[in-house]
């Protein structure tokens, strides 16, 4: 074997392992996440009655997140390094996600809610970033970024299998250990500093109508993700378990379709963002018709589809040309102001209306989402 030989071997091997560890990290991560997220909606119904409140605390979480996000993403980017903020973000998230066992009021279930947002905030800016860069092949980045799906996947089932609102807390703990124990081994390569000033507002300038089309499509979603889990409960009769079922479909699809991605679809990275942003608004519609749980399982497969889509196709494009952390902690805090409002905003058409109403409003957002999609070059 050649010398050069030997030395591509050794490099392809280092990338693999430096891959199979951020895979792990990601993946566990995400379940930490899913696990506790999915479920907020039915865990706060049995403390208050009120649809209005729960969309308040499922903002809560998503507001901290905002603020973080952005100031996180950022800062990485000024000091040059990811792992600090990962690993810390990690180590944060047990704590917080574990605090959650010992809420047992709407006011400490607030505080839980709005340290995890700040928790997660602080390290998921800095762990995509690392992921593609840590990649010479942009497409192996895709392959790694889908166990985000994944770690969803296993935190929806564990929440099935486990089906207790309360042991769900730990689960969620435990999985951020493990995965801070994953980046142990991880290299520290050192960034170039980004330490222009005013950056973070020349992206938002740069990227406004990404950015504009993902707050608009996400706040539609985050809408309809607000009340679903309690629609399936008491309108379609679903178990906890048949919950699971029903959003294990969506993280499959996704988990699946970023790897397929990577090597099969070559479009540019805004089309896969716009195809991802316009299909979105046929879920909504579907949600309208549905009369029993297992029939919401096609629709949230193509939720699944879209998300790969635009989540790959909106980041990639970003990090191909800004700075990483710092947009990808824009794209991400820009899904949590959506969070923010979405909620608000289906408790409130939930209060005054029904849950149906929240349905139109979705397709209504999404459809005004994509039109400013078309605008992004």
């Amino acid at each position: 074997m050649k010398l050069g030989d030997k030395r591509f071997q050794s490099k392809f091997m280092q990338n693999l392992q430096i891959n199979n560890l951020v895979r792990s990290a990601t993946f566990f991560q995400n379940a930490g996440i899913s696990i506790v997220f999915v479920f907020m909606p039915i865990i706060a119904k049995g403390i208050t009655e009120s649809v209005f409140e729960i969309g308040l605390l499922v903002a809560s979480f998503s507001f901290a997140q905002i603020l973080s996000e952005i100031y996180f993403g950022r800062y990485s980017d000024k000091k040059g390094t990811r792992l600090k903020f990962i690993r810390i973000g990690f180590i944060s998230c047990a704590i917080t996600f574990g605090l959650h066992y010992f809420a047992d009021d709407m006011s400490l279930l607030f505080l839980a809610r709005i340290g995890a947002g700040i928790a997660t905030g602080i390290m998921i800016p800095a762990m995509v970033a690392y992921t593609y860069e840590a990649n010479d092949g942009k497409k192996i980045a895709a392959t790694v970024i889908s166990f985000h799906a994944l770690g969803w996947l296993a935190g929806i089932a564990a929440a099935g299998f486990a089906n207790d609102l309360k042991l769900i807390f730990l689960i969620s703990a435990a999985s951020f250990m493990i995965g801070f124990l994953f980046t142990i081994k991880l290299p520290n390569p050192e960034q170039k500093k980004e330490l222009e000033p005013g950056t973070t507002k020349k992206v938002i300038s740069k990227n406004k109508f990404l950015f504009l089309s993902l707050l608009l499509r996400h706040m539609g979603a985050a809408s309809v993700w607000t009340i679903l889990p309690i629609v399936l409960m008491e309108r379609w009769g679903a178990e906890l378990y048949q919950i699971s079922i029903v959003y294990v479909a969506n993280t499959l699809t996704a988990f699946v379709l970023m790897n397929v991605m990577a090597t099969k679809i070559n479009l540019s990275n805004v089309t896969k963002f716009k195809i991802g942003v316009g299909l979105s608004t046929f879920v909504f519609v579907g949600f309208i018709f549905v009369e029993d749980w297992w029939w919401a399982m096609p629709f949230m497969s193509l939720v699944g589809g879209t998300w790969a889509f635009l989540y790959i196709g909106g980041n990639f494009h970003l990090m191909e040309n800004n700075p990483r952390s710092t947009s990808t902690g824009i794209f991400s805090s820009t899904l949590s102001i959506s969070t923010v409002i979405g909620p608000v905003i289906a408790g409130t058409i939930a209060f005054l209306i029904d849950y149906t109403g929240v349905m139109y409003f979705a397709i209504g957002i999404t459809i005004s989402a994509f039109v400013v999609s078309l605008k992004v070059r």
